[in-house]
This record gives structure tokens, sequence and C-alpha cells, in this order.
């Protein structure tokens, strides 16, 4: 895809982020390394593309007033040690078994919105 593709893309997922809130991740990662990117670049790359939009996304629905801002950021508080350990994680895995348990955690995902009530 050309570097002119790209923003298009963005707008495709900063509608689809900040509709349903999954951050864009779970479209950006699969999308970057169709393009060629290992899983770690990929993973990567998303964060800097998901910052931007979430930050958008956050002035949109608080102009809503919908954003409780205590429960958002004990929430960060806690993803910012994860968000250290997780690219420690990431750095041994290859691509390949990357994909496999990427797809399985969004298959999960997918079922258990489905299913629950």
């Amino acid at each position: 895809m050309k570097e002119w593709g790209l923003p298009l893309f963005g707008i495709v997922i900063g509608i689809a982020a900040s509709f349903i809130g999954l951050g864009g991740g779970f479209l950006i990662v699969p999308f970057l390394i169709a393009l060629g990117y290992d899983a770690q670049r990929a993973v990567g790359t998303s964060f800097v593309a998901v910052l931007v939009i979430a930050i958008s996304a956050t002035a949109g629905h608080a102009r809503l007033n919908a954003v409780d801002w205590k429960t958002g950021v004990l929430l960060g508080l806690g993803g910012v040690v994860g968000a250290q350990i997780g690219p420690q994680l990431l750095r041994g895995v290859p691509t390949l078994v990357f994909q496999k348990l990427f797809a399985v955690v969004l298959a999960a995902l997918a079922v258990w919105m489905f299913l629950k009530k």
C-alpha cells in the first residue's frame, strides 16, 4: 500500500475504534503484518497509531460527557506497568506464532461477546 493510503485506512480505524472502543490495534496489527511487518514492529507501530487515535477519540467522547476519568486513569496506570512487560514477552515470539495467538484471542473475544447476555 502506498503511503497516501495509510491515512485512508486510519480513517476507517478511527471510526471503528471510537465507535466500539477496541483501540484499533486488532485491525492495525494484522494489516501491518499483511504489509510485511514482523510481529514486533507491527505491534510497536500500531501503538503509535492507537495513541493518536485514542487521544482524539477521548476528546470526542469527553465532549459527549461519556468518560469516567477516574476508572480510565486507574486502568491506565495498571496498563503502564503491563505495557512494559508485554514487549519483553513478545521479543522472543516468532511472527507466525504471534499471528496464531492473536487469532485465538480475537476469536475467543468474539465468541464471548456473542454469547454474553
